[in-house]
């Protein structure tokens, strides 16, 4: 068979056969053995968040590989120890980004992926106690993280015989909307979380001494205009 026809035939395989879809309470990953390369997938429920790294091609223009990879590694380390500590599952480390589910139906699960950003802000940004002070000899970090919840569908990719081709695939707007804020949120606002978030924030991520740390704000969305909530405020560790 040529290369042409397994191509076209994978295409009518999957485009003609109905897809099986599996309601979970975790977050998957590559291991699981319910992901095949077929029309497979789980769903589950979580609050997404994703946080990506700015001016990343002048970090790498400035300077030489070794100190772009220290760099990086300073500043992943500290993403996946947060949220790992907030009980959040990395999945995709993607260039300078990172995408992390906590999974749950609860608002003190939600509550603790903004926990979670937060936290990193004060490590990324706090001029006394967190990581950019080591950073600033080299490149100073900036950022922007974005928060949404809901269903996402995740399923297997790739060729079945080789390890390094396949991943998981994340599917759903709240991944979407989550990279979106994202792109929105500026210095000093750094955090901006989904109209669905904020609704459902416990008071401890919500207000400060009796202060709403959160200002509204809107963006495009898939064509029309949504709120979201934007937050200069940080979350001490210790």
């Amino acid at each position: 068979m040529s290369l042409r026809e397994e191509i076209i035939n994978k295409t009518k395989e999957i485009l003609d056969n109905a897809f099986d879809v599996e309601d979970v309470t975790y977050v998957p990953d590559i291991t699981n053995s319910k992901l095949t390369f077929g029309n497979t997938g789980l769903q589950f429920e979580a609050t997404v968040l994703y946080i990506d790294m700015r001016d990343s091609t002048e970090i790498l223009n400035k300077h030489n590989n070794p100190v772009v990879a220290k760099i990086h590694m300073v500043y992943f380390h500290a993403l996946v120890k947060i949220v790992k500590d907030l009980e959040g599952d990395v999945r995709s480390f993607n260039g300078d980004s990172l995408l992390v589910f906590f999974q749950g139906t609860t608002k003190r699960s939600l509550s603790n992926a903004v926990k979670a950003a937060m936290q990193i802000k004060y490590m990324l940004s706090d001029k006394d106690k967190g990581i950019n002070s080591y950073l600033e000899k080299y490149s100073a970090i900036n950022y922007g993280i974005g928060l949404d919840d809901g269903n996402i569908l995740c399923t297997k990719i790739g060729l079945a015989k080789d390890a390094n081709k396949q991943d998981l695939i994340w599917i759903g707007n709240p991944v979407n909307r989550a990279v979106k804020i994202s792109d929105e949120c500026k210095l000093p606002y750094s955090i901006g979380i989904s109209t669905r978030v904020y609704e459902n924030l416990l008071d401890d991520v919500k207000y400060s001494s009796g202060t709403n740390m959160w200002q509204n704000r809107y963006f495009q969305y898939n064509g029309r205009t949504e709120q979201y909530y934007v937050s200069s405020y940080h979350w001490p560790i210790e």
